[in-house]
């Protein structure tokens, strides 16, 4: 697997960081302000976890006078979402093949 894809993975393990993301994926952009108010943690920590997602890619900011706002690049997903493909793919054919096993048993 590659850094890109380790950086995704590591990224997204935090549950207050995917919990930022999902807000933005669902929600549109958003300044510190507005993440912070409803997120239970503090401006700073949510700072810095909005930094770690920009490093990943998974988020954009844009700065308007002195807000800074931020929106979720869901193209970032694009390896996370070939792994699952690639994986599910992977336990699909073994639930296949256990599948004919237990038939040839039963006969």
């Amino acid at each position: 697997m590659s850094n890109a894809h380790d950086m995704l993975f590591s990224t997204l393990a935090d549950p207050t960081r995917r919990a930022i993301f999902e807000r933005l994926c669902r929600e549109g952009e958003q300044t510190v302000g507005a993440l912070t108010a409803r997120s239970g943690v503090s401006q700073p920590a949510v700072s810095k976890h909005l930094g770690v997602l920009k490093k990943a890619r998974l988020v954009r900011d844009r700065h308007e006078g002195r807000q800074t706002h931020y929106s979720a690049q869901l193209k970032a997903l694009a390896p996370l979402i070939d792994w699952t493909s690639q994986m599910t793919g992977f336990w699909e054919k073994r639930f296949d093949d256990l599948e004919n096993l237990l038939k040839r048993m039963d006969q």
